[in-house]
């Protein structure tokens, strides 16, 4: 953590919306404006100790993961959610960044590449109304889809790496594009993509160096395991009918049951909790797996994941599986993601309940001391545990821990409700409400 003290939420009277303002206003002393627009620095605090890979090149500072494509995503809901459209000038400012700078980008990913600036553009040019950024996102899905190489194996691709930190995360990108765009052939070129994922997933006497769904080369996770590239083929069963997705998605999902322990009504897969590669990710597909199929099993894993960290006692006791961490990654960010998604889907009170307690944590443990806004101290590389930083990115940092105070913070409010922006790869209603709370009463 950072130097100011823990303190508890009885000491903070902050809502989640007015933590989120807190976060934007820091986010914002990390801005760089130069001709190509306005980018933000990954780790501005001066008692942060972590430098992003290759320092502030245009590269990095471009992602949906760390850089300016997920901080815009997160000033375009802080303008919804408050209703000032000062926030829309920065998300503006970095819009236009991203429409002066992704013909740098050679990565096509969804989290670290070109298919999360896709995704920004979309998103900025239908709430600014600019055409300029919604040319850009095409310009920018069609570089995509020419890119797309083919491999020995009949298939096409990208990286080769078909879980969703590579090419099934490009998939999800370019479903989202084709829907959001209306160009078809977006589409297209994701089934095709997806067609050799589910090929490969296939049983095989032996392990395929693929590390698509072979239980012994790949782990059970979502970003970068088994779960992640189940929900994919989930997902693609859900854009197109094709049984063979369907069942390489069950295949995946019988892997990830069978490492999995079951206590009681609660179940865990892996020593994490988080949605990179726990129980918050691994519930995504289960839930994904329900919403296209009806198979009511799968709902019950879900909510056997998420009873499961619930009793872990995290994140109000770090553990093994829930540390000293707070972002949307693999921290208390991306479980409000996981219980505020479970009640909008299925009302049950416990989840919302279970939401408003995490986020009254993670506002407690913010730092704000010298008055520039609120920052989380975190060690979120687990592989390097003394080095803590407070970070301005979505998936590591102020903007994605925001960006969930925001959707909780939607989620309260069924006489407004409003559209979050929710990554292709969650599964959750994208307005954060049962659906009977959205009826009016009869007469």
């Amino acid at each position: 953590m950072g130097p100011d003290p823990f303190r508890s939420s009885d000491e903070r009277a902050e809502t989640p919306l007015t933590a989120a303002i807190m976060a934007g206003r820091w986010i914002r002393t990390a801005a760089v404006d130069d001709e190509s627009g306005r980018r933000w620095r990954a780790n501005p605090d001066p008692h942060g100790r972590a430098t992003p890979p290759g320092g502030p090149a245009p590269l990095y500072s471009a992602s949906l993961h760390s850089g300016a494509a997920g901080i815009v995503l997160f000033f375009l809901e802080l303008a919804a959610g408050t209703g000032h459209d000062a926030y829309l000038e920065d998300a503006r400012a970095g819009a236009h960044y991203l429409a002066s700078t992704w013909r740098w980008q050679a990565d096509a990913s969804l989290h670290h590449g070109l298919a999360g600036v896709v995704l920004a553009l979309t998103e900025a040019g239908w709430a600014l109304g600019e055409e300029r950024f919604e040319s850009a996102a095409l310009a920018a899905a069609d570089r995509i889809v020419r890119s797309a190489r083919g491999f020995d194996d009949g298939g096409i691709g990208w990286s080769g790496d078909v879980t969703l930190r590579g090419d099934g995360g490009v998939v999800l990108g370019l479903l989202r594009a084709a829907a959001a765009l209306g160009v078809p052939a977006y589409e297209e070129m994701a089934v095709e993509a997806g067609r050799r994922i589910a090929r490969l997933t296939a049983p095989r006497e032996r392990p395929t160096e693929c590390p698509a769904l072979s239980a012994e080369a790949a782990p059970p996770g979502f970003l970068a395991g088994t779960a992640g590239t189940a929900f994919l083929l989930a997902h693609l069963y859900g854009a197109t009918g094709e049984e063979a997705f369907l069942d390489a998605a069950r295949r995946g999902a019988a892997l990830v049951r069978a490492a999995g322990i079951l206590t009681g009504e609660s179940a865990t897969v892996t020593d994490h909790l988080g949605y990179c590669s726990g129980s918050a990710g691994i519930a995504r597909m289960f839930y994904e797996l329900y919403r296209v199929s009806g198979d009511g099993g799968d709902l019950e894993w879900a909510m056997r994941l998420a009873r499961g960290v619930r009793e872990s006692g995290a994140p109000f006791r770090q553990t093994a599986g829930l540390w000293n961490v707070a972002c949307q990654c693999c921290g208390t960010a991306g479980l409000i993601e996981l219980y505020v998604g479970l009640w909008a889907a299925t009302g049950e009170q416990e989840h919302l309940e279970f939401a408003r307690r995490l986020a009254d944590h993670l506002i407690g443990r913010a730092t704000g001391y010298d008055g520039r806004g609120y920052r989380w101290y975190q060690a979120y590389r687990r592989h390097r545990p003394g080095e803590a930083s407070a970070d301005t990115g979505y998936l590591t940092g102020a903007a994605g821990i925001g960006a969930a105070l925001l959707h909780l913070d939607a989620a309260g409010q069924a006489d407004r409700p409003r559209r979050v922006i929710l990554l292709p790869d969650n599964p959750f209603p994208p307005i954060p409400m049962p659906a009977v709370a959205l009826r009016r009463p009869a007469g």
